[in-house]
């Protein structure tokens, strides 16, 4: 359930009533709980890919039980989507679960990460390899704290943005080149809650939200084992861009696409040229790789996906 907030301080009255409201915040965005309302506890912590581990996870269950979290209390994440990951995944497994409620302060949470349930950690360098589904009591989204968010993390979250309207919303995908808007957020929210709605475990429709992640996943191992540093929406913007390079040469995509996102793109300052080659490799071993084959979910035009699985003997050039 997702649920729009003028102010911050709104949260408190979704939480009236909550005797036992323990806050997992990204120590960039400490202002931001403050502002939230009382709780019984808070921990600040540091946030990366490289952080985003079973090690941190065990941390914040060690943080809540030394502070007597009981079975009735609720989890607080308030931060981005590699915050919302980890202390619904840690709600997940705490006394075999809690509630949670996501409070993201990122575009890239607000359109994508912090909706749907899914929550996870990373292992050997292996995107979100260790999770759980755990839908949230419902995320708060207030698309003010986006003003004090930086540049490059604001355009990684217009990649997720533009993904959804590339899956679901022609229109709404023209009206984001000219910029973010919260309408635009809450639209963007809206369709991803919509598909998860109807698949909430990823059994069919909810597929199409990877575009560009089977690459995207791939392009994030090979930063992690190369300490290079690419954000998620960074490496999604060119798994689009490899995707739809993918469905033109399948003939998949209608002529033209992936000039046009290109174009598109890079007026926006995304990346789209991947810096690697051989992913065949990281993609087998992606938690959605069976027997040797990954399902693609390919553009056809903006406004429409398929998905389709190929033998991973693949050219991405």
């Amino acid at each position: 359930m997702i649920k729009e907030l003028a102010h911050i301080a709104d949260i408190s009255a979704l939480l009236k009533g909550e005797k036992e409201v323990f806050v997992v915040c990204d120590r960039n965005v400490e202002w931001v709980a403050w502002e939230a309302g009382t709780f019984v506890g808070a921990v600040s912590i540091d946030t990366s890919e490289s952080l985003k581990t079973m090690g941190t996870v065990m941390e914040i269950c060690k943080w809540l039980l030394d502070n007597n979290a009981s079975r009735n209390a609720l989890l607080l994440a308030v931060g981005g989507g590699i915050t919302t990951d980890l202390a619904g995944f840690a709600a997940a497994i705490y006394k075999r679960g809690i509630r949670y409620v996501n409070l993201p302060t990122t575009l890239l949470a607000q359109v994508d990460a912090a909706i749907g349930g899914k929550t996870g950690v990373n292992f050997l360098e292996y995107k979100n390899m260790l999770g759980a589904f755990r839908m949230p009591e419902f995320t708060a989204i207030c698309p003010e704290v986006l003003k004090t968010l930086p540049v490059r993390q604001r355009k990684a979250g217009l990649a997720e943005m533009l993904k959804t309207f590339i899956i679901a919303d022609a229109e709404a995908y023209n009206r984001a080149l000219s910029g973010v808007t919260g309408e635009l957020v809450m639209k963007a929210a809206a369709i991803k809650e919509a598909i998860v709605g109807r698949d909430p475990f990823e059994k069919g429709e909810r597929t199409k939200l990877n575009l560009g992640h089977t690459f995207a996943h791939a392009i994030e191992h090979e930063a992690m084992e190369k300490g290079d540093d690419i954000l998620h929406g960074e490496a999604v913007a060119m798994g689009i861009i490899m995707a739809a390079q993918m469905a033109e040469r399948e003939g998949i995509a209608e002529k033209g696409l992936v000039a046009r996102l290109k174009t598109d793109f890079r007026s926006l300052g995304l990346l789209t040229e991947c810096p690697y080659k051989g992913l065949e490799e990281a993609m087998l071993k992606d938690k959605k790789a069976a027997g040797g084959k990954v399902k693609f979910v390919l553009p056809v035009r903006i406004g429409e996906v398929t998905v389709k699985e190929y033998d991973l003997h693949l050219d991405t050039e």
